[in-house]
């Protein structure tokens, strides 16, 4: 299959904004509808989204002619950032608090600091459970038992209220699964995407 790993505002030599305006999941998702018309065209795809990608996947599918995904995969996320603690404080001190958990993440290759403190003074009120009922698409929800940032419980959330989710629950994985959970990840993606396109004819 053919993977994009897509960045998006604030990341690599992607647009950066000037405030907490040019962050809010709309010009996310905005961004992720430009990447999907540019890079997929008509092609059956499978949208996956980690940690903040979540939401925005979320926020994508509610976008009026967005080309539909055939599939989801949510891994780390939320549907209701407001119930997280992502980040605490203002100014130089969420600032302070983007860096320490960058560190603690060990995320290699994370948006600047300002995009960062911006994007959550954006974002951290928000509340998509009511918009998980209207989603009809075969859903895997990858989530850690030990998931310091998004609890387990609000990957229990996501899959309660998808009707076709299946959540896989990696016992002792904290948040960054990509990189720490690289094997169990790589195993479940590829048996879901197997099903999907076993099931639903989504050409790999």
């Amino acid at each position: 299959m053919t993977v994009m790993l897509p960045n998006l505002r604030g990341r690599g030599k992607a647009h950066r904004g000037n405030g907490s305006q040019d962050y809010s999941l709309d010009g996310y998702a905005a961004d992720l509808h430009d990447i999907v018309r540019s890079e997929v065209s008509d092609q059956p795809f499978v949208l996956a989204g980690w940690s903040m990608g979540v939401s925005v996947a979320l926020k994508y599918l509610r976008r009026p002619g967005a080309p539909k995904p055939q599939a989801l995969i949510l891994l780390s996320g939320s549907p209701w950032l407001a119930a997280t603690r992502w980040f605490e404080g203002e100014g130089r001190a969420l600032l302070a608090n983007v860096a320490a958990r960058e560190q603690r993440l060990g995320l290699r290759e994370a948006a600047d600091h300002d995009a960062v403190a911006w994007t959550w003074e954006a974002i951290g009120h928000t509340d998509q459970r009511s918009e998980l009922r209207d989603i009809n698409l075969p859903t895997l929800v990858l989530h850690g038992s030990a998931d310091e940032d998004s609890p387990w419980q609000h990957g229990a959330l996501l899959a309660e209220g998808i009707e076709r989710a299946e959540l896989v629950t990696l016992e002792g994985a904290g948040h960054s699964l990509l990189s720490q959970n690289t094997a169990c990840v790589v195993s479940a993606m590829r048996r879901f995407v197997a099903q999907v396109s076993a099931r639903e004819g989504l050409r790999q």
